[in-house]
């Protein structure tokens, strides 16, 4: 019975899908003809395609479509009369557009009538008026035409009516680059943004400027001495400080930039300034000797100089900074630093009421391997009360970590849950929450965890949305059918061993699960902890090998993309290999486009060309 209710409405669908290409690909006969022309057009056969478009636009002379071949063919042909009634005529028919203008222009220019075409083209400029999108309409219709000189008069001329330089000043700068005049393009693009110091930092005024200089070091030095120029004239001004810093940078000469700081800063009335913001980019970019010089000098102004304190505690984050980016760190300066660290907080009580003293106890607890003494400094920090809600909120999850670290779990827990509970709707609590669960799972309670990770899951925060979402699947994924939880408890275990420092008991652990549990599907979870073990040991070329080993063995799994895109991050940060790096995070981009680390590697390609 339903097999027969079934046929006709089936033969009805037949019957519309045979109808539906003949509804689909119907063409009138003037777009039957406007298509022949257009094949003609494109094979250069202007004579055929000439004298079938004379004929649409005889019968349809108000249609536009064909309009811009059938006069590129009348040229083509040296039908220059003919050209210039079409011209005219369009020209007539909508008098207001001065895109019609230009192509009667264009009729002028191909006779060699440049007087003429000149008048059409200054009339077509007339129209500018301010309004954007015209100004585009106009320079688009030129820059088709290859005509860089009047696509340059078309944004010199919005400028000049708009007032506002930095709208155009980036097509502007290519096209004058483009025309040789390297110099004024330069300049441009620095002087245009010469009343916006906001922009200090944002990225696109360096991209444009890298775009044009590239390579070249004799534009490089066209760059640094506009800018230099700039920042003579008014030293006042943020963004040219930093662009003084960053062509440096692009020229690898960061003590000849220290040297332009500090003859500024000598003209400057604002003491220290130049030199602290000077030296927090170079701490960026790794440049730690000529950072250090740079503090250093304003610590040397004296304790009563306004910006000594500041000064010094840019010197420690530096130094610390330096440190977690080494690759081995003599056990002599990190003592130092915990020294330096030390005197500050006597010179200043009130650090334990400030970020530093975060620092302070990471340095303790991750390098000097003195997670006591980074203890000690929190709760202190916290009993205080001295510092804001969010700075409480903060040591208290750094507190528990290293509760962890130290085997006090139950404190651990206490810390956390405090936060979560003054932060319920906050990202403090979010992170509060994903570290509890994360807790439970060290501890085995992976029910209890899979709970707290459901709805962490969707956390407004990418990062934890995103290692919920890992910690979520690792149990997930693990969870035997025949109940055996040991090997999943075994690695929990390894993790938080790992955790805790003690790395050598994580690794005889991980080996005791493959030994046991041959078949286990922790494979490759066991390969990405190994990895994290050495890379902690900077160990990198051993720490990719794993990856890889992920890569060749387990690709078409959940951690196939984590692999690929550690192995870029190590190569890139570590290695110090950009053009390596940028093979594997274009490799993830494409071999893995629904991975959360896509945007994080866009990041990263951009950063690499200014590399190098």
């Amino acid at each position: 019975m339903k097999f027969k209710h079934i046929i006709p409405h089936s033969l009805c669908v037949l019957s519309l899908l045979l109808c539906l290409p003949v509804v689909l690909f119907a063409q009138t006969p003037t777009q039957a003809k406007y298509q022949e022309a257009r094949t003609f057009f494109e094979k250069k056969d202007y004579k055929n395609a000439v004298a079938i478009y004379e004929d649409l636009y005889t019968k349809t002379p108000e249609n536009n479509e064909f309009y811009q071949d059938y006069l590129i063919s009348l040229l083509e042909l040296k039908e220059y009369k003919k050209a210039e009634k079409l011209a005219k005529t369009q020209l007539q028919r909508f008098g207001n557009n001065p895109v019609y203008l230009i192509a009667l222009g264009n009729v002028y220019k191909t006779e060699k009538k440049d007087k003429e075409a000149v008048e059409q083209y200054t009339a077509a400029l007339s129209y500018i008026n301010g309004d954007d999108i015209l100004t585009q309409q106009i320079a688009s219709t030129f820059a088709n035409n290859n005509d860089d000189e009047w696509t340059i008069k078309t944004y010199e001329r919005a400028v000049q009516i708009t007032q506002s330089p930095a709208l155009y000043s980036a097509p502007l700068a290519r096209l004058y680059n483009k025309t040789g005049e390297t110099e004024k393009a330069i300049n441009i693009i620095i002087e245009s943004n010469q009343n916006m110091p906001q922009m200090r930092g944002d990225e696109s005024i360096e991209s444009t400027l890298l775009e044009i200089i590239g390579k070249d070091a004799e534009k490089q030095k066209k760059a640094q001495k506009a800018i230099i120029k700039l920042v003579n004239a008014r030293p006042e001004n943020y963004l040219y400080t930093y662009l003084l810093t960053w062509i440096f940078s692009v020229q690898n000469n960061w003590n000849q930039a220290l040297i332009q700081v500090q003859a500024l800063e000598k003209r400057n009335t604002d003491k220290g300034r130049l030199l602290i913001d000077f030296a927090t980019n170079a701490a960026q970019k790794q440049e730690y000797e000529v950072a250090a010089k740079a503090y250093n000098t304003v610590v040397n102004y004296g304790t009563t100089h306004p910006r000594y304190r500041m000064a010094k505690e840019g010197l420690l984050q530096m130094q610390l900074m330096k440190i977690q980016h080494s690759i081995l760190t003599p056990k002599e300066e990190i003592e130092n630093l915990s020294r330096q660290y030390a005197a500050f907080a006597l010179e200043f009580p009130d650090v334990f009421g400030n970020p530093i003293i975060n620092d302070y106890a990471l340095l303790e607890a991750q390098f000097a391997g003195n997670t006591n003494k980074a203890i000690e400094l929190l709760e202190k920090s916290i009993a205080l009360k001295i510092g804001n809600k969010d700075f409480i909120a903060t040591s208290k999850l750094q507190l528990g970590d290293y509760y962890i670290i130290v085997g006090k779990v139950w404190d651990a827990a206490l810390m956390y849950a405090q936060v979560d509970k003054a932060f319920r709707e906050d990202a403090l609590g979010e992170e509060a929450r994903f570290r509890n669960a994360k807790l439970s799972y060290y501890q085995n309670d992976f029910e209890q965890a899979q709970g707290q990770l459901s709805v962490l899951k969707a956390s407004t925060s990418e990062l934890i949305a995103n290692d919920a979402l890992f910690l979520s699947v690792l149990i997930t994924e693990n969870i035997p059918t025949d109940s055996n939880m040991v090997p999943l408890q075994r690695f929990a275990y390894a993790d938080l061993l790992l955790f805790q420092n003690k790395d050598a008991e994580a690794e005889k652990l991980l080996d005791s699960i493959a030994t046991a549990f041959p078949k286990n599907p922790l494979a490759d979870d066991i390969l990405l902890l190994r990895s994290k073990i050495s890379t902690k040991h900077k160990d990198f070329l051993k720490s990719i090998d794993y990856l890889k080993q992920i890569l060749e063995r387990h690709g078409k799994d959940v951690l196939a993309d984590d692999a690929l895109f550690s192995i870029a991050e190590i190569t890139n940060k570590y290695l110090q290999k950009p053009e390596e790096a940028k093979k594997y995070y274009e490799q993830l981009i494409i071999d893995y486009p629904g991975s959360s680390f896509i945007n994080d590697a866009r990041k990263a390609l951009k950063v690499i060309p200014a590399i190098n």
